[in-house]
């Protein structure tokens, strides 16, 4: 099992997601969020995603970033939620190390 607390930034809608590969490929998927449109596309689009068709793509594609140009997500494109969801099922699936990710602004 995989989890990581996803914070977004400034709109405070903290998502945590949590991954079980039981077979090391096809992951399944809890997601906690006050987010409505994180919520909405995890409703629509289901729970359990192979590894390998999520996390093996050129970077904006994949059924997460195809759901949010096709449909009314209301976040904008730097929101660090999909990304946090794909790095999730990525260690879960044993496709890349587990290690945190971040965005520092410097002033």
């Amino acid at each position: 099992m995989t989890k990581v607390t996803i914070n977004p930034g400034v709109c405070g809608f903290v998502t945590k997601v949590e991954a079980v590969a039981e077979d090391g490929v096809n992951a399944t998927l809890t997601v906690q969020t006050d987010c409505k449109s994180v919520r909405k596309m995890i409703d629509e689009l289901g729970s359990t995603y192979s590894g390998y068709d999520v996390c093996l793509r050129k970077p904006g594609t994949g059924v997460f970033y195809e759901y949010a140009a096709n449909n009314q997500y209301d976040q904008h494109c730097a929101c660090a939620v999909i990304s946090g969801i794909i790095k999730c099922i990525e260690a879960e699936c044993q496709l890349a190390l587990p290690r945190d990710v971040s965005v520092t602004f410097e002033k």
